[in-house]
């Protein structure tokens, strides 16, 4: 019975997981993971480190979508992304480009992480504008890029805490933010936090700063209520996004003008939130390596 149900099990597994890579990773994703893995060389990260394990999680599913919320609260970093981004015109090439970003900088060799931060930086130095209310941005700015920085971290490992199983040791924490500062570094962040009580200290120095924009409320509803997604998919998108609320701070959650219930949270999202981490780590798990796609 058993070998029967895997033979039934492991192929709906295998498609799963190969429609969920696709989404993240694009058309090149199986060329881009073969570079990125089999490159031989140095890497900046070694194997088993913090930061391999947090972006290799399911939970990033979770912590990405919620870092994109933080990040719209800081009036220049949207008017920058509202007016270059293309993520709307293009929010799966967006999400491709993302992800091969942090793969290559998480697992890739060292002279490929640096070439990926490079062609950024000269991305980057393009983009300047002006925010509606007259305030001139320039996306290589050092502030602005340690802002999109920490509310990445923050958001990345909020989420590995809450769904990862193991979850970090605090001592991993600290090592988690202190390796990404050497991407953040590279991306021209001048002295990026290295430690847990930094970053916090790093976020609480935004606080002033942040405020929900026409542009920002207009991105949260256009990411929460209308993603780019096939119908049978909008349940399990809907699971991802209300626990990507649930992890945003309380006074984050209210400039962006979400709701927040904690005994809703507590009995519904949250169990709801493992579930589908949990489901989508199962559809991308190769026990023949034990690898993650």
């Amino acid at each position: 019975m058993a070998v029967v149900a895997a033979r039934v099990v492991e192929p709906l597994r295998l498609r799963a997981g190969k429609a969920l890579f696709a989404r993240v990773a694009g058309p090149e994703g199986p060329r881009n993971r073969a570079a990125i893995h089999e490159t031989p060389g140095p890497r900046w990260f070694p194997e088993g480190s913090p930061i391999r394990r947090v972006h290799a999680d399911s939970a990033m599913f979770v912590g990405g979508l919620s870092a994109l919320l933080v990040q719209t609260l800081h009036p220049s970093a949207m008017a920058a992304v509202a007016a270059h981004s293309g993520y709307r015109g293009d929010p799966w090439g967006r999400l491709h480009r993302t992800s091969t970003f942090l793969a290559t900088t998480t697992y890739g060799t060292a002279d490929s992480a640096q070439s990926a931060c490079d062609r950024l930086n000269a991305v980057h130095a393009r983009i300047h504008g002006v925010t509606d209310e007259g305030v001139a941005y320039r996306a290589s700015d050092p502030h602005l890029l340690e802002w999109v920085h920490i509310a990445e971290i923050a958001s990345f490992l909020r989420a590995h805490q809450r769904f990862a199983t193991p979850r970090l040791t605090r001592s991993e924490c600290d090592q988690y933010v202190a390796q990404t500062a050497r991407v953040a570094e590279a991306l021209g962040v001048a002295e990026p936090p290295r430690s847990v009580a930094g970053l916090r200290e790093r976020f609480t120095a935004y606080r002033a700063e942040l405020r929900a924009t026409p542009e920002a409320l207009d991105t949260t509803r256009y990411l929460l209520l209308r993603p780019p997604l096939p119908v049978p998919a909008l349940p399990f998108y809907a699971a991802l996004a209300s626990n990507a609320i649930a992890l945003l701070p309380r006074w984050a959650a209210q400039e962006l003008r979400l709701p927040r219930c904690e005994p809703a949270e507590r009995c519904a999202v949250r169990p709801a939130g493992r579930m589908i981490t949990g489901l989508i780590r199962w559809a991308m798990h190769d026990p023949a390596t034990g690898d993650d796609r």
